[in-house]
């Protein structure tokens, strides 16, 4: 073939590819992507009553977090990150959450990555600082390693999800899961596995605003003593309703946690971590919560709104000698402009977070063990 013709036989089969770019170049350079930073840096004054330095020093004032959120979108695709700064003591630097996700339509997504767990009312049970007992449970607020499909359309949302593990930290093996974690999963000599969850619930009311939903998890929990995969299941039931400024949650909880562990270990006992530490549960219980809150718009001054809230839940632990925890806390929560503040009264019975008693209380507990805490949390969030 002669130079010539050659080189025009070259430039043919280039022009698709120039043309082509010429269409893609334009398209892409209109379809930015979205990038949003923010987070929160908090402070914490609690009062205890079971501690002697609390009550003679008037309570204690610290460093709560600094959290780093960042948000990002490209066309379809998604990012979420949620990393938190804590105290060495509170288990120092953790992701609370990471995933990467795909926006098929309005109606379906999927997120991959370590994301919330779909399980009971979402985000929280409750409205104060403390949480509700779900959540040292490990059933609320929680984010495990897997992926998860979201489907939401007219009254009806579909959560349905598969966790490959928990957040492991960076250890793996067998390796006990280390404290320095957000949320509270399984730990000691058991590891959570292959977890699947459905979440679905559904809306209606206009003037009355109802959910009603129903959550369901099952998975295995592996011993690393025994080489042998228990099993872990959940259920919940719960209810939402808004009317003019009033809120009411409602949920109940069942749980059972079968480790097979090794011979001479008490199975009637599980081991969470989370916070630098780890305690004891009941491994069979029934979780009650109940919430009521109430919204003051004020808009004067420094004060955008004024939250009044009371929430109870109870851990009735179906274990023959084991003692129920309780808890409950009356407060509010001020919004003012970018600062937020919670003010507790947190009364607890056989409660980790609420008492001098750390490792068995939410296991056996014991028969007379009431605390209170009050607690001022107030946090800038840019």
């Amino acid at each position: 073939m002669p130079k010539r013709d050659f080189m025009r036989y070259k430039e043919s089969l280039l022009l698709p590819f120039f043309w082509a770019i010429n269409i893609i170049l334009p398209i892409t350079a209109q379809e930015n992507p979205k990038l949003k930073i923010g987070g929160a840096l908090r402070f914490n004054y609690n009062y205890s009553d079971w501690k002697p330095e609390s009550r003679n020093r008037g309570g204690e004032f610290d460093f709560d977090v600094f959290r780093l959120n960042v948000n990002a979108s490209y066309k379809k695709i998604d990012l979420a990150v949620d990393y938190r700064f804590y105290p060495p003591s509170s288990g120092g630097c953790m992701l609370r959450e990471g995933w990467i996700g795909y926006r098929f339509n309005d109606s379906h997504r999927l997120q991959i990555g370590l994301t919330t767990v779909p399980f009971g009312i979402l985000p929280y049970t409750g409205n104060n600082y403390f949480f509700n007992l779900n959540y040292y449970a490990g059933l609320e607020d929680d984010a495990d390693m897997g992926i998860k499909y979201l489907f939401r359309k007219d009254r009806w949302e579909l959560s349905l999800a598969y966790f490959h593990n928990a957040d492991l930290s960076g250890v793996g093996g067998d390796s006990e899961l280390s404290a320095s974690r957000y949320a509270y999963d399984i730990a000691g000599r058991d590891k959570e596995a292959h977890q699947g969850n459905v979440r679905l619930t559904y809306h209606f009311g206009t003037r009355w605003r109802h959910q009603l939903g129903g959550s369901v998890l099952m998975g295995g929990l592996y011993n690393m003593d025994t080489r042998k995969t228990g099993f872990r299941s959940a259920f919940a039931l719960h209810y939402v309703a808004d009317y003019r400024r009033w809120n009411l949650k409602m949920q109940y909880t069942n749980y059972n946690l079968r480790s097979v562990q090794a011979s001479g270990e008490d199975r009637r006992v599980v081991t969470m971590a989370a916070y630098g530490s780890s305690y004891r549960i009941a491994s069979k219980a029934g979780i009650y919560t109940v919430s009521l809150s109430y919204r003051i718009p004020v808009n004067k001054w420094f004060l955008d709104d004024i939250c009044l809230y009371n929430d109870f839940s109870l851990l009735g632990k179906r274990l023959a000698g084991f003692n129920d925890s309780l808890e409950n806390v009356t407060g509010c929560s001020l919004a003012m402009g970018k600062v937020f503040a919670y003010i507790d009264y947190a009364v607890g019975r056989n409660h980790a977070w609420l008492g001098d008693v750390w490792d068995e209380a939410f296991a056996g507990g014991t028969e007379d063990n009431w605390n209170v805490r009050f607690n001022i949390n107030m946090g800038y969030y840019f």
